[in-house]
């Protein structure tokens, strides 16, 4: 496998498509937004420079991964000639199965086709497709440089021969995989976001603040970012759609969304790249400073 195509240019699909390309593959990352793709060729540049400056990286290998990428807006001549193809699009169920019918259609038949979703049914994806056998989930972890672990998703159909494809590609982008089967949330959601659902639930409930709260699970817990402010850097949006799949696919209370989150999101305060969540992020010096709630 070395042509991958990566389906989505937002925060991490232009992360993937960085990884791919980094370690010597050729990589289209496809969007049909060219002002988004124009925004991750400068965001992939400056994470190489900030590579380099760290010394992880030289200017040559720089170099060679922008060459490796190509920006294309067109789906059918983006997928072509694809050997992995990764969707990463919002995590929106219709949206997902609107491309992944479109990828089975232009990809090559003998393409593997992933997704990076987060909590959505690998199996259900497959089921829009010609191919479940080849549909498999690549859950990469944001930020995609630099995070390790790498779930590996096996759908209802998911052969092994893909798995073990997925797998060592994976290794080979010294990354972790991890194998889990296809269940609500897989194994990081279902564990994470119901501890992210809980803390809004304490501060709803007015037993502390969002500092005093995010600072009980960093000293207290070890944990290098409190549950209130990762709630904001993947995007408050995205919880509330990772909390839904899972309330809806379990059919348990315990997945029930907080309140408060609903109602932050159908208010825009999405966390990061809003500007305001849980705290506020100045767009100047990126200095997080707390909300205060009533």
């Amino acid at each position: 496998m070395k042509n991958i195509t990566v389906i989505g240019a937002g925060t991490m699909g232009n992360g993937i498509a960085h990884v791919f390309a980094q370690y010597g593959n050729k990589v289209n990352l496809v969007d049909v937004n060219a002002a988004q793709l124009e925004k991750a060729k400068s965001t992939i540049t400056k994470n190489l420079d900030r590579q380099v400056a760290k010394g992880s990286l030289d200017e040559a290998g720089k170099n060679a991964t922008l060459s490796n990428l190509s920006f294309i807006t067109d789906l059918k001549e983006g997928i072509a000639h694809a050997d992995l193809a990764v969707e990463a699009a919002t995590e929106n169920v219709d949206l997902k199965l609107k491309i992944f019918k479109m990828m089975d259609e232009h990809a090559p038949a003998h393409c593997i086709l992933a997704s990076n979703t987060s909590s959505i049914s690998i199996t259900l994806i497959a089921a829009a497709t010609a191919r479940p056998s080849q549909v498999i989930g690549m859950h990469f972890m944001n930020p995609v440089p630099v995070m390790k672990l790498v779930e590996v998703i096996r759908g209802y159909s998911t052969s092994d021969a893909v798995t073990a494809q997925v797998l060592e590609m994976s290794k080979a982008l010294e990354k972790v995989p991890v194998e889990v089967n296809d269940y609500p949330g897989f194994v990081a959601n279902r564990i994470l976001m119901p501890m992210i659902n809980e803390a809004i639930y304490t501060l709803f409930e007015g037993v502390a603040g969002v500092e005093e709260i995010d600072s009980v699970m960093k000293l207290g817990m070890g944990h290098p970012m409190g549950p209130l402010r990762l709630a904001d850097f993947i995007g408050l949006d995205v919880c509330l759609a990772i909390l839904k799949v899972m309330h809806e696919g379990f059919g348990n209370p315990k997945y029930a969304p907080c309140p408060l989150l609903v109602n932050m999101v159908m208010a825009g305060k999405l966390g990061d790249k809003a500007g305001e969540g849980f705290y506020r992020v100045d767009a100047a010096t990126k200095v997080a400073t707390a909300v205060k709630f009533k």
